[in-house]
């Protein structure tokens, strides 16, 4: 069974340039000293930079945050147990940090440097977990919005992402359909840009309504990849279907949002309507309709995915996007599910993949999360602990200022 952290080689060694050339006192080689303290967790590295000044000047490079985050990933986590906090955690769930989130916000699924944290009445926040600082957005809706949407009892859902070519980062909120019935009621979208961070409240930020679209979309279901929002179809279209309206629409259909230009750009037609009546599908599934609860969109290391839970089968179907021109998607990887995995589960929460490969997998009703090892087909429990919620974090843990290190 792979043991989480490990790795046959040290990053350093495939660095183009080296480590840097710091001064050790003649105790040990730079080389050396750099491939000893890359083995360590953030919180030890943090503690030795005391030692010496050359210690400090080693573990603060950019040369060597780079590769100690890549050695040692960490994640953002929300307990079930202890919601007034996000926390920092590694790969064997040990908490090494805890942000302080007070009012129990939801922490959303991402892969940044910064978490964001939203409720389902308006509120929304960024928490930075390298200062600690948090921004808190406005709750005021767009001015065109005011009078279209009864604010008494909003549903509001959130997606985060940031803008590569100009480093700002955005949040789309939807504001969500008031009732099932209301099919002639409109899904009401906004964009608020952000530079990062600070740490008071946001005053000169405004959220700016954006077109809405001709279709329901699950809002939950909210994954960005890259700058594009892609969302699963809402599961409302289920009753139209089997009434024979709209039966253009599939369960994997997918639609996206492009962050960047602030537009929609269409359907994505998903990969399993062309296999569906393949000996594969045909035997377990009484409807093609029966996906909609089974499917979970993912980022797997910046390419869009797919993810079918054949609880069945005990069968994790991973798809991944590979031209959203053609609509081209490839059955990547098959994961059977091991005994040690919750049976209870019909799909997974989230799911992300390491950089050695290694895939992350979140069950929702349990609270559970695995890491599953592609190579001897094993996974391993990452803590004890139930999950709300859990994030991919990107920042440099080992220039933390703020905050309780555990």
């Amino acid at each position: 069974m792979a043991s989480p952290g490990t790795s046959s080689s040290p990053p350093s060694r495939s660095l183009p340039h080296g480590p840097p050339a710091a001064s050790n006192a003649g105790v040990l080689p730079a080389d050396v000293l750099f491939d000893v303290l890359l083995r360590l967790p953030a919180k030890e590295i943090c503690r030795l930079r005391a030692v010496c000044r050359s210690w400090r000047s080693l573990t603060v490079d950019p040369l060597f945050a780079s590769a100690h985050a890549a050695r040692h990933p960490l994640f953002l986590a929300s307990f079930r147990d202890d919601r007034t906090h996000i926390c920092v955690v590694d790969l064997w769930g040990t908490v090494v940090k805890r942000i302080p989130n007070p009012d129990g916000h939801q922490l959303l699924h991402t892969r940044l440097d910064l978490a964001c944290v939203a409720t389902a009445r308006y509120g929304c926040r960024v928490l930075n977990p390298a200062t600690g600082s948090v921004e808190i957005l406005p709750e005021r809706p767009a001015d065109d919005h005011l009078n279209r949407e009864n604010f008494r009892k909003p549903n509001t859902s959130f997606a985060f992402g940031r803008i590569a070519t100009t480093g700002e980062y955005k949040v789309l909120r939807i504001f969500d359909r008031l009732s099932l019935h209301g099919f002639n009621e409109q899904q009401l979208f906004e964009v608020l840009t952000i530079q990062g961070a600070s740490s008071s409240s946001s005053g000169r930020a405004q959220w700016r309504a954006r077109q809405s679209y001709d279709r329901f979309v699950e809002a939950s279901s909210a994954i960005i990849v890259g700058e594009a929002v892609y969302f699963k179809v809402d599961r409302l279209y289920d009753a139209r279907i089997l009434a024979g309206i709209n039966t253009s629409i599939k369960p994997d259909n997918i639609i996206s949002f492009d962050l960047e230009r602030e537009e929609w750009k269409g359907v994505l037609r998903g990969p399993i309507a062309d296999i569906f009546q393949t000996d594969e599908y045909d035997d377990h599934l009484e409807d093609y309709r029966f996906l909609w609860p089974e499917l979970t969109l993912a980022d797997l290391k910046g390419s869009l995915s797919l993810v079918h839970y054949r609880k069945s089968r005990r069968i994790m179907d991973l798809w991944v996007l590979k031209d959203f021109d053609t609509g081209l998607w490839v059955k990547e990887y098959v994961i059977q599910i091991e005994l040690n995995f919750p049976t209870t589960e019909w799909r997974v929460r989230s799911l992300f993949m390491l950089e050695d490969g290694r895939i992350v997998i979140h069950f929702p009703k349990t609270g559970l999360l695995f890491i599953y090892d592609l190579r001897t087909n094993t996974s391993v429990q990452m803590g004890r602990r139930h999950l709300e919620a859990v994030a991919v974090y990107t920042g440099n843990l080992l220039s933390l200022q703020v905050g309780d290190m555990v």
